[in-house]
């Protein structure tokens, strides 16, 4: 959800966390450091430094996701999960697939919305072992309800990736914000930037 922004396996595919356009021929924008309407632009956030905007990979263009990264989206990368309805996925998936990942339910839990997640990795990702470390309350958006779900992954490049999603339903709505990094360095590096973003994350007011 990187979602999950980006996994290796996903150059095909971030894990977790992540979507958005560059501008003419690159891969990659500018973001800069300051408040910005990030996926389809009910959220708002304020990165502590400039980011880069990176074309799809994970999720690929859907409209809800926007993704991010600082060293290369297989080495770190923010997603952001803006609104996504009931009864929609993160990802494009043909009914004929054999493995699918599960859509959207604004009755999820968080137990199943980590499950989601989880598919994402080892059905689109292709990974080949996924730990969930913690899945605990916290409040997210003004929202008592929220969560937050820590997990690690190997992929088939063999390295090992961290995860942090923090997120909630709001008005039936999903609502996510997604750390996916390298285990050694990058996801240590990149985290305090994550908290910051989650700390000012908020709905662009009508």
């Amino acid at each position: 959800m990187r979602i999950f922004a980006v996994t290796a396996a996903a150059v095909a595919l971030s894990a977790c966390s992540t979507l958005g356009a560059g501008d003419g021929f690159s891969d990659y924008s500018l973001v800069r450091a300051a408040s910005r309407n990030v996926g389809d632009g009910s959220l708002v956030v304020t990165p502590p430094r400039p980011w880069n905007r990176h074309r799809p990979i994970t999720f690929e263009d859907i409209r809800q996701v926007e993704d991010w990264t600082q060293n290369g989206a297989l080495l770190d990368g923010i997603s952001f999960v803006t609104g996504l309805k009931d009864g929609k996925s993160l990802i494009r998936q043909r009914r004929s697939a054999s493995q699918q990942v599960p859509i959207f339910r604004s009755n999820m839990t968080a137990p199943e919305v980590a499950a989601m997640i989880e598919s994402i990795y080892r059905v689109r990702g292709g990974s080949v072992d996924f730990k969930e470390l913690s899945l605990k309350p916290r409040p997210f958006l003004g929202n008592a309800n929220g969560f937050q779900l820590d997990y690690e992954h190997l992929d088939d490049d063999e390295l090992w990736r961290r995860g942090r999603a923090v997120g909630t339903v709001v008005d039936g709505k999903l609502y996510m914000i997604v750390l996916d990094a390298a285990k050694s360095h990058y996801f240590d590096a990149a985290l305090p930037d994550f908290e910051a973003l989650v700390t000012s994350a908020q709905l662009r007011r009508s």
